[in-house]
């Protein structure tokens, strides 16, 4: 059972990152897995259950990815080179699934709202301590704004999984060179 559930998480989290979590359905799911509706609403009563457990999905591997990186013996430009490998991983061959959460955030029952904005700071939260330490470390400008070098750098890598996405085309290197030359001005 856990197995359908696991299946039923990955589905739907490629789903979002090619289409937005309002855009996909039950019926969508069903049909590429090959269950019943039934079989969906067994592990997933509602829509917004499904979107909770894949927001503390995401929420999970962003904490072991911050976990995993805090951990390492690197540099705090080898950890920056990480955390943006991680973050275009997570929007693999399509839009980042968080991006795609908060495309839809207006559309989105209240206790996923809450868990979208949950997501959202803790990614905001991760990406301006390891900027705020590479600026201690003389990598980030003394007189940059971290929480505005946040916002660039996360819009940038959002940004570029989209126009990675719409122009076919493999941009992330271009993209992450901008990132890195933007941290360093």
């Amino acid at each position: 059972m856990e197995n359908r559930k696991t299946q039923i998480l990955d589905l739907s989290l490629n789903l979002i990152r090619e289409k937005g979590y309002v855009a996909i359905s039950y019926d969508d799911i069903s049909k590429q897995l090959g269950v019943t509706k039934a079989s969906i609403h067994y592990h997933f009563e509602k829509k917004e259950d499904l979107a909770v457990a894949l927001t503390d999905r995401i929420h999970q591997t962003l904490h072991n990815v911050t976990i995993s990186v805090n951990n390492a013996s690197i540099s705090v430009e080898e950890k920056i080179k990480r955390y943006i490998a991680e973050q275009l991983k997570l929007g693999g061959n399509g839009i980042c699934p968080i991006a795609s959460l908060q495309t839809d955030y207006e559309s989105l029952p209240d206790v996923v709202q809450v868990k979208v904005q949950e997501l959202s700071q803790f990614e905001l939260t991760n990406w301006m301590e390891l900027l705020r330490e590479a600026q201690k470390e003389g990598v980030v400008n003394s007189t940059v704004d971290v929480e505005s070098l946040t916002y660039a750098v996360l819009s940038c890598i959002k940004g570029g999984l989209q126009y990675k996405r719409v122009l076919e085309k493999d941009i992330l290197p271009q993209i992450t060179d901008q990132i890195d030359r933007l941290i360093k001005s």
